[in-house]
């Protein structure tokens, strides 16, 4: 991979730097029984356990603290269904500047509840990627406010590629690599890592076939968009940004899709084997290697666990 293709690998090591202070180093998990089910050796990069619950939080701290001190001081504003919004309003805090959160107006409470205890400023939307876009728009103009996409954004991405980065430093010798899909920014930061420093892994994205966008986009070889996204994993609602688009179409060999029913089994799976909180967008990448679909068997295989940030009063379980 060329080294001046952006975000590349140094940014990535970069990133690791300048976020390693505000950011935890999550534990790699193993679990026999899940090996067993899946017939290869499977490692968790555990980012459920992150700080705010989620990957997002090495995205946004990188983004924030890359502005200038002039920049900072408008603060930050971005769309976010909430893990990203808590994680940006969390690296804002840190830094001392505000943060406002565009937020669908069916965002589950406790995602909501997250970006208010960081500080974040929420306004409420409909739940279509036109609102989400609008509403920021009309929220920067009032602020002045820095807009902080959540994958559309080379420093999102560089943050994200670090919890590839880690993992893979700690065990080298992975054979295929698993992160979920939304927008593309993990992927494309796991893609990107991957591969520069393993270059011969194979690198798959994991995404609900209720939001299949990714899948269809990268087999038509163009961005398909969706109307609606009637997924349990309401972190991967988004659709793919030409950036990540064009990132994801160079570096990931396949996208591998999962049902609702798949998702909730894996969910509950990694709750039971693994005694670890993960919600169901945090599950999706565990559910292609788990039902043995991505032809992984004998195989080393790492897998990023996205988040862990479940309302605890409404479990799926019993749709399992």
């Amino acid at each position: 991979m060329s080294n001046d293709f952006r975000p590349n690998l140094n940014d990535i090591r970069e990133a690791q730097r300048r976020i390693a202070p505000h950011t935890h180093r999550t534990p790699v998990l193993t679990s026999e029984s899940l090996n067993e089910i899946s017939g290869a050796k499977l490692f968790f990069k555990c980012e459920n356990l992150q700080v705010t619950g989620s990957f997002k939080m090495r995205g946004a701290t990188n983004a924030v603290f890359s502005l200038t001190q002039e920049e900072a001081a408008r603060g930050v504003v971005t769309p976010s269904s909430g893990n990203h919004g808590a994680a940006l309003a969390r690296a804002a805090r840190s830094r001392g500047i505000p943060a406002w959160v565009i937020m669908p107006n069916n965002s589950p409470m406790v995602k909501r509840a997250a970006v208010e205890a960081y500080g974040g400023k929420i306004t409420l939307c409909e739940p279509t990627i036109k609102s989400r876009q609008d509403t920021a728009a009309a929220v920067q103009a009032r602020t002045g406010a820095i807009l902080i996409h959540p994958y559309d954004n080379d420093l999102i991405i560089a943050g994200q590629g670090t919890a590839a980065a880690e993992l893979l430093d700690e065990v080298p010798d992975l054979d295929i690599f698993i992160a979920p899909v939304s927008g593309g920014g993990l992927l494309s930061g796991t893609s990107i890592a991957s591969k520069g420093i393993r270059p011969q892994i194979r690198v798959i994205g994991a995404e609900p076939k209720n939001a299949d966008d990714a899948f269809l986009s990268l087999k038509a070889g163009h961005i398909v968009t969706l109307e609606h996204y009637d997924t349990i994993a309401d972190g991967l609602r988004a659709h793919l940004a030409p950036r990540t688009f064009a990132i994801l179409s160079r570096l990931v060999d396949e996208v591998s899709t999962v049902t609702e029913a798949e998702i909730v089994a894996a969910m509950k799976l990694l709750w039971e084997r693994m005694k670890i909180v993960v919600e169901p967008s945090g599950a999706v990448p565990a559910a292609p290697a788990l039902n043995r679909r991505i032809h992984a068997v004998g195989k080393r295989v790492g897998i990023i666990l996205s988040g862990g940030n479940v309302d605890l009063t409404s479990l799926p379980f019993s749709a399992a």
